[in-house]
């Protein structure tokens, strides 16, 4: 399918592509992969010129869909984007081992109502440690629910 979106012609809808809907999880959008990176791959079939397209297309879709930032800027020119913030002033929250920040891993609170910018949500988040307090700055994606 064409997607005309913000002046971007003859782009692919990655959502088309894995045959998932624009809010599916994470998990959802792996399953999706696998399911069809199996179904498609071209070693399966000996049509490769064909099967090689198709996997390529496939891979390209995982490859965005996949990663929270690269989805969330294919998602918001095409309205796709998650436009409610995931958790709320008082929420117990963990930083993500995956986050750049030197408090990865840590618990905390949030400590305000989040703010959103044109890409994301912003939270301030206070997290304790020795006695002592420090309020920080995190990016939705680098946030996780706190596993008790």
């Amino acid at each position: 399918m064409e997607l005309l979106a913000c002046g971007i012609r003859g782009e692919k809808d990655y959502y088309q592509v894995l045959s998932i809907a624009p809010d599916a999880s994470v998990e959802e959008v792996k399953d999706a992969y696998r399911k069809l990176a199996f179904q498609c791959h071209p070693d399966r079939h000996q049509e490769t010129g064909e099967a090689n397209k198709k996997m390529q297309q496939i891979n390209e879709a995982y490859a965005v869909l996949s990663d929270p930032i690269r989805r969330r800027e294919y998602d918001l020119p095409r309205g796709y984007g998650r436009q409610v913030a995931k958790f709320r002033k008082g929420c117990q929250v963990a930083v993500s081992v995956n986050s750049p920040s030197p408090y990865r891993g840590h618990t905390g609170l949030v400590d305000k109502e989040p703010v959103h910018d044109a890409f994301r949500f912003w939270y301030m988040v206070k997290i304790g440690s020795g006695g002592l307090a420090t309020v920080r700055r995190f990016a939705e994606e680098e946030l996780e629910r706190r596993k008790d």
